[in-house]
């Protein structure tokens, strides 16, 4: 499995910390539909589910805590 980029990583962990992916891609000055794209690259390559997606943000899995 090669390595996940460090832009997806830096995006993950400003996901996670702001627990909105819209505040992520702006502070990352990306799109949101960017940013979207990288953590479901980055889930399909983990093979894992970060995120739990919904109308108010997004929350950590369980996984994504790890």
């Amino acid at each position: 499995m090669s390595r996940p980029s460090l832009h997806a990583l830096q995006g993950f962990v400003i996901a996670a910390r702001t627990r909105n992916l819209s505040r992520a891609a702006e502070a990352m000055h990306v799109t949101v539909s960017a940013l979207s794209h990288q953590m479901r690259l980055l889930e399909e390559r983990l093979q894992r589910q970060l995120f739990e997606r919904g109308p108010r943000g997004v929350k950590l899995t369980v996984e994504g805590e790890r």
